[in-house]
């Protein structure tokens, strides 16, 4: 679940999915980064979920 909003939030700051159309964080770089940083946290938690 981390992984997919990291990935929306990634892809709505970089202007590359304009959903939806009135959302403050279209366009904006810093969502970009934070959703980065999600997905990236999320693959290390699924990750270490799977060796546990």
């Amino acid at each position: 679940m981390l992984i997919a909003f990291g990935a929306i939030w990634g892809l709505q700051g970089l202007g590359l999915l304009d959903w939806p159309a009135d959302s403050f964080m279209l366009g904006q770089r810093a969502w970009a980064l934070y959703g980065a940083i999600a997905a990236f946290t999320g693959i290390i938690l699924w990750r270490c979920a799977d060796r546990g």
